[in-house]
C-alpha cells in the first residue's frame, strides 16, 4: 500500500494518536500526583521541591537515554518495532511504580518509564509523516499530537476519581496493554521497507547527526526550536502553586489542575496549529505566529494580572496554548532528514527537549536560587528569557519544510 492510500483519519494516525495518549497520560502523571504521592512518602514540606526536582530530572534522563535507543532502533529494525516495545517497557513501568515506598525507588522506577515512554511520539510521527502525503502530513501529526495530549486531562480526571495515585499508575499500565493489541492492524512504511532492503544505507546511525557541519546545525536548532514547551510545562505551571506564592501570596493553587488545564490549551493549540501552518503553506510562520502567543502568556504570568487563583488557571491555559506547537516541531525535526535517520530524529529530537529540563531546572533551581538567591519569580522570568529567546534564534536559522518530498536517504 502506497503512502497517499492514506488520509488523516486513517488507522495508522488513530492508532498513533491514542499511543500519544497513553504516553501523555503517563509523561504527566507525576506532575498531576506530585503532592500526595510525595506526602504518602513521608517527604516534608521542606523537602517537596527537592524531591520533585530530582524524581523529574531521573524521569527526564530517561527519556534522553531511551530517545536514542528507539530512535536507532526505529531506523534499523522498523518504526513498529518501536511503537510495540517502548509501550511495553512503559507500561512495565508503570505498574512498578504503584508499588514504591521512597524517593530513590520513586526515581528509578520513572527512570525506566521515561526510557520507554521516549519512543512513542517520534516513531509514530515519523510512522504517519511517511504514510500520508505531503500535503496532509502536517495535519495528520497535529491530530496525532492534539488528540494525545488530551491524556493528561484524562489523567487529572483519573486520580480526581479514584483519588489513589497508585492505582493511577497501574491504570496507566493497563493502558499500555490494551494498546498493544490495537497496533497490529497498524502497516509498516513504504519508505522504511525499500530503505531497509538496501544494504549500501546506513540506517540509524545516531553520530551522522555529528560527522557533518550542515546535518549537526539542522539536529541542533531543531532540538532548540522546542525549548520552551517544557520551560512553561516543566518550571511555570508544574510549579503554579509555588509561583502563585511568590506572586500574590496565600493561594489554593492545585498544581495537578493547572496542568490539566494546560494540556488542554496544549491539545486546542496543537491541533490548530496544523490547520495554520495548512494555511500559511509554511511551518515555519505557523510557529512563529506561537512564539508570539507564548511571550504575551508569559508576560501575563508573571504580570500584576495574575493576582488570584482563578487568573492563574486561565493563564495556565493559554500558556499550554501558545506552546501548542509540539506536533509542528517534531514533524519539522523528522522533515529535516532523510529516511535512514528519519526515526532517530524524529525520536532524539523532542527527548533532547524533554531532558533540556534537567539544564532549565539546573539555571533555574541550582543556580538562580541556590547559588544567586533570587527570588522564584526571579528566577522564572530569566530562565524564561533563556529558554525563549534561544528558541527564536533557532527557529529563524531553520529551513522550512512544508513542501520537502521525504523519500529519499542521508549519504
Amino acid at each position: 500500500m502506497t503512502k497517499t492510500n492514506y488520509g488523516v483519519l486513517s488507522v495508522p494516525v488513530v492508532v498513533a494518536a491514542l499511543g500519544y495518549f497513553v504516553d501523555i497520560y503517563d509523561l504527566l502523571l507525576f506532575t498531576i500526583v506530585r503532592v500526595p504521592s510525595l506526602q504518602a512518602l513521608g517527604v516534608a514540606q521542606a523537602g517537596m521541591l527537592d524531591a520533585s526536582t530530582t524524581i523529574i530530572n531521573w524521569q527526564m534522563i530517561g527519556l534522553l537515554i531511551g530517545g536514542i535507543g528507539w530512535g536507532i532502533m526505529g531506523d534499523k529494525r522498523g518504526r513498529l518495532s518501536v511503537l510495540f516495545g517502548s509501550i511495553l517497557l512503559y507500561s512495565v513501568a508503570n505498574f512498578l511504580t504503584g508499588y514504591v515506598t521512597n524517593v530513590t525507588q520513586y526515581g528509578v522506577a520513572r527512570f525506566v518509564a521515561g526510557v520507554g515512554l521516549a519512543g512513542e511520539l517520534g516513531a509514530g510521527i515519523a510512522l504517519v509523516s511517511e504514510l500520508l502525503p505531503k500535503n496532509k502530513r502536517g495535519v495528520g501529526t497535529s491530530l496525532v499530537a492534539g488528540i494525545g495530549l488530551f491524556g493528561a486531562v484524562f489523567a487529572y480526571f483519573t486520580f480526581r476519581f479514584t483519588e489513589d495515585w497508585r492505582l493511577c499508575y497501574k491504570i496507566g499500565g493497563a493502558l499500555g496493554i490494551v494498546l498493544l493489541f490495537l497496533r497490529i492492524s497498524v502497516a509498516e512504511s513504504g519508505m522504511f521497507k525499500n530503505v531497509r532492503s538496501d544494504v549500501s544505507v546506513s540506517k540509524g546511525n545516531f553520530f551522522k547527526f555529528f560527522n557533518n557541519g550542515e546535518r549537526f546545525r539542522k539536529y541542533l536548532f531543531a532540538i532548540l526550536i522546542g525549548l520552551p514547551t517544557w520551560y512553561v510545562i516543566g518550571i511555570l505551571v508544574n510549579l503554579s502553586n509555588m509561583f502563585a506564592t511568590g506572586l500574590y501570596g496565600e493561594n489554593s493553587v492545585d498544581s495537578g489542575r493547572a496542568v490539566m488545564f494546560s494540556y488542554i490549551g496544549i491539545a486546542i493549540g496543537d491541533i490548530l496549529i496544523g490547520l495554520v501552518s495548512q494555511l500559511f503553506k509554511s511551518r515555519k510562520k505557523a510557529l512563529f505566529l506561537f512564539y508570539g502567543l507564548t511571550v504575551i502568556s508569559i508576560v501575563l504570568f508573571f504580570s500584576p494580572i495574575n493576582n488570584n487563583d482563578t487568573a492563574m488557571y486561565i493563564i495556565c491555559t493559554a500558556l499550554g496554548f501558545s506552546t501548542g506547537f509540539w506536533a509542528i516541531f517534531v514533524t519539522m525535526g523528522a522533515e529535516q532528514f532523510g529516511t535512514n535517520l528519519r526515526a532517530t530524529a524524529a525520536t532524539t529530537i523532542p527527548n533532547m527537549v524533554r531532558g533540556s529540563l534537567y539544564g532549565l531546572n539546573f539555571l533555574f533551581k541550582s543556580f538562580f536560587q541556590d547559588q544567586l538567591h533570587w527570588s522564584i519569580v526571579r528566577a522564572g522570568i530569566v530562565t524564561g528569557i533563556i529558554a525563549v529567546g534561544i528558541a527564536v534564534y533557532a527557529a529563524y536559522r531553520t529551513k522550512e519544510t512544508f513542501h520537502k518530498d521525504l523519500n529519499y536517504v542521508e549519504m
